[in-house]
């Protein structure tokens, strides 16, 4: 049995060699600076695992199989934003750029083999059922989620609109699970919404960063504008879990002057190492016109105020430290999430890729959002909320360091959560619905518009 594990094992190496050189590691290699040779010892282990199992599991198991659990293993093993994207997913990605695909509409990350919430999307089932950021999901209908890998649980998740699916959730401050059924539907994102608060005083929202955010921004600015000059704009940011990188830099590019520095991104191959500019060249895509050619001169200087949360992730973090560095308005809230990493897309072929982190981003100053985010100027927390039991960047394992810290000699660390006042939900209440922002009740709004009218601003107690 040994002797005929071997020859598997030698002939599965010799094949994987095959493959690497195809993939031509020699000039990943040479880009290093090294002629690295192939780890001659970790691959012949490989492939004797993989031989191991092709004659000795339990079942029969397939080669493509055992080789997409092998490259989702390497991936996930680098840190929370890494993936293997198989067919399902992939199209999922391509499709969700676009604003629209299906499921529940939660942003999700991984945490010591759990599902956590990064953000809920607005106007999605699990928003409107309650589901918050933070909440661990234990269960799915009556399968634990521990154990389950990231791909496997949003596709658990994903479904034919109409149907149910029941969720089993972990919150900061409750002395039990609490069970949400949600209805799956096809998720439309309005990635832009916008208002007047009252004369004078506009208010866009962004929800989400897809393709043509930047072009949906404009036409609600505009729409603003009809009605006469504003005194005064509020940026809504508040649980954006992020999106497009262009997208991020036209809607900043929108308050900027021309040719502003937006973000800087910065890693090991000297194409991660990059100046976004508010410049069409960076923010848009293709032969498309210029959308905001057709923007009022008088935005580029109307008072701003951003709003930002612990949800507040990627893409948003972009925007708001842009804005932030170049004084271009104030940012309000709390702490966001500090998600300051690259992904690139990298096709495999056969309609699968790799979602791999390649670079960080760097704020206009030069500051790393990674697992520390953007500092509101002014801190004014949600009441009915704590602050401290928002998921972040830094909580999440295998997270990248923040390197500007670590330069410093500073040691990131968080403040323990503190108990929670709020009443528990032991006799099966309903949880609270989240405040729906921009809404009368939205307090840290009021306290946006009180701070573009001069007004004193009111702090939660």
């Amino acid at each position: 049995m040994k002797s005929k594990l071997q020859k598997i094992g030698l002939v599965l190496l010799g094949a994987l060699a095959g493959v690497m050189l195809s993939l031509n590691f020699s000039a990943i290699a040479q880009k290093e600076g090294a002629s690295s040779p192939l780890p001659v010892e970790e691959l012949r282990s490989f492939a004797e695992v993989f031989g191991a199992i092709k004659s000795n599991y339990v079942e029969p198991v397939e080669d493509k199989k055992l080789i997409s659990e092998a490259i989702n293993g390497m991936l996930t093993g680098l840190d929370p934003h890494s993936a293997y994207l198989d067919n399902d997913a992939y199209r999922e990605l391509q499709v969700g750029t676009q604003g629209e695909f299906g499921g529940l509409g939660i942003e999700v990350g991984m945490e010591d083999g759990f599902v956590k919430v990064v953000s809920p999307i607005e106007d999605t089932p699990a928003y409107r059922a309650g589901i918050k950021t933070g909440d661990l999901i234990i269960k799915l209908d009556e399968t634990p989620v521990k154990g389950m890998s990231l791909n496997d649980a949003v596709k658990r998740m994903r479904g034919k609109a109409k149907t149910s699916i029941k969720l089993t959730v972990l919150r900061k401050g409750e002395s039990k699970p609490l069970e949400f059924i949600l209805v799956r539907d096809v998720i439309k994102v309005q990635s832009v919404k916008s208002k007047v608060i009252e004369p004078g005083y506009g208010y866009v929202r962004v929800v989400q960063f897809q393709e043509h955010s930047g072009e949906n921004m404009v036409r609600h600015i505009n729409t603003l504008y009809k009605d006469g000059q504003l005194k005064g704009l509020v940026l809504d940011l508040r649980n954006d879990p992020g999106g497009l990188l262009n997208g991020a830099v036209g809607i900043s590019a929108a308050f900027l002057p021309p040719k502003s520095i937006v973000v800087t991104t910065d890693g090991r191959n000297e194409d991660a190492k990059r100046k976004y500019l508010a410049s069409t060249e960076d923010y848009l895509r293709g032969s498309r016109d210029d959308y905001l050619k057709s923007l009022p001169a008088a935005v580029k200087t109307v008072p701003m105020v951003v709003l930002v949360n612990g949800g507040s992730a990627s893409a948003s973090e972009i925007v708001a430290g842009a804005l932030q560095d170049h004084k271009r308005a104030l940012i309000m809230g709390t702490q966001t999430f500090g998600k300051g990493s690259v992904q690139t897309i990298m096709p495999l072929g056969n309609n699968t890729a790799i979602k791999l982190t390649t670079a960080r981003y760097y704020t206009p100053s030069g500051r790393s959002i990674q697992a520390k985010g953007i500092t509101p100027d002014i801190v004014v927390e949600e009441p009915g909320t704590e602050t401290r039991s928002f998921l972040r960047e830094a909580d999440l394992d295998k997270h990248l360091t923040n390197d500007k810290e670590q330069a410093a000699g500073a040691a990131l660390t968080r403040p323990a959560a503190q108990p929670s006042s709020k009443p528990k939900s032991e006799n099966g209440e309903e949880p609270p619905k989240p405040i729906e922002f921009g809404s009368d009740k939205d307090f840290q709004l009021a306290q946006a518009v009180n701070m573009l009218k001069g007004l004193q601003i009111i702090r939660k107690n």
